[in-house]
C-alpha cells in the first residue's frame, strides 16, 4: 500500500500540497447566536484529510498488509490513500450525508475510487448507519464536482433517488465497509444518545491510471 502523497504529487501534475488535517464542527452544534451547546469534544463533526499520513496510529491501519492485501485482491495495481476521515457522528447532533458517489469527488480516468469505511462504534438505523442502492455501482457515475476558476460545484443537479431503493447497513463495532467509488450512498442523523465513530479512507489507483486536473 502507497500511503505517501509524494506518489500522488507526482501523479497529479499540479503539485499541490495536500498535507492537510483539520476539525469541522457539526453544524447543530451551535446555538442561533453561533455559540457551542456542549463541549467542544462532542461538537466535532469530522477530522481529516490526512491522518494517514500525519499519526502514526492511522498510518499503521492505512498502510497495513491486510489492507493492501484487499485491495490487490480488487485489482489495484498501485494503491494510494487520497483522504482519510475520522467522522465522530455526535449524538443527537451528528448531520446527515445526503446521496452521493464517491468517484464524483475523486475522480481518475479510469475511476478507480473506492472508499474503505472502517466501523468504530455500532452503527444502527438511529445512530446514523451507511445506507445504500444495491446495484447502483452498475450504473455509472451521475455527476462530478469540480474545481474552476469560478470555486468548486457540481457540473449537474442532483438526481431524485426513492428512499425506498435504500437498504441500510447496519454493522458491529470493528466491521469494514467497502463501497464501489459509483456505489450511491447517504447516512442520516443521528436521533440517538450514542455516538458513530468511523475512520473512513479513500483510495485510488496511480497505474495505469490518470487524476483529474479539475478535482476538487
Amino acid at each position: 500500500m502507497i500511503t505517501s502523497l509524494k506518489v500522488l504529487r507526482r501523479f497529479h501534475s499540479s503539485g499541490k500540497d495536500a498535507l492537510l488535517i483539520f476539525m469541522v464542527l457539526a453544524e447543530k452544534a451551535f446555538d442561533e447566536d453561533r455559540n457551542l451547546k456542549q463541549p467542544k469534544q462532542l461538537s466535532i463533526n469530522k477530522v481529516g484529510h490526512a491522518l494517514h499520513e500525519k499519526d502514526a496510529v492511522f498510518n499503521k491501519f492505512s498502510s497495513s498488509d491486510k489492507v493492501s492485501s484487499m485491495l490487490r485482491s480488487l485489482g489495484y495495481k498501485r494503491p494510494v490513500v487520497i483522504q482519510s476521515m475520522y467522522i465522530f457522528k455526535q449524538p443527537g447532533i451528528g448531520g446527515e450525508v445526503v446521496p452521493h458517489q464517491d468517484n464524483s469527488f475523486l475522480y481518475t480516468e479510469p475511476t478507480t475510487c473506492t472508499g474503505l469505511w472502517l466501523a468504530l462504534e455500532d452503527a444502527t438505523i438511529v445512530n446514523g448507519c451507511l445506507w445504500a442502492i444495491p446495484g447502483s455501482h452498475k450504473n455509472g457515475l451521475v455527476r462530478r464536482f469540480l474545481r474552476d476558476e469560478s470555486g468548486v460545484h457540481f457540473d449537474k443537479p442532483s438526481p431524485c433517488y426513492n428512499q425506498e431503493d435504500f437498504v441500510s447497513l447496519e454493522v458491529k463495532a470493528g466491521s469494514f465497509v467497502v463501497i464501489h467509488g459509483d456505489l450511491i450512498h447517504q447516512s442520516f442523523e443521528n436521533q440517538s444518545s450514542k455516538s458513530r465513530h468511523a475512520y473512513s479512507l479513500h483510495v485510488v489507483d496511480t497505474n495505469g491510471c490518470k487524476w483529474a486536473e479539475d478535482n476538487w
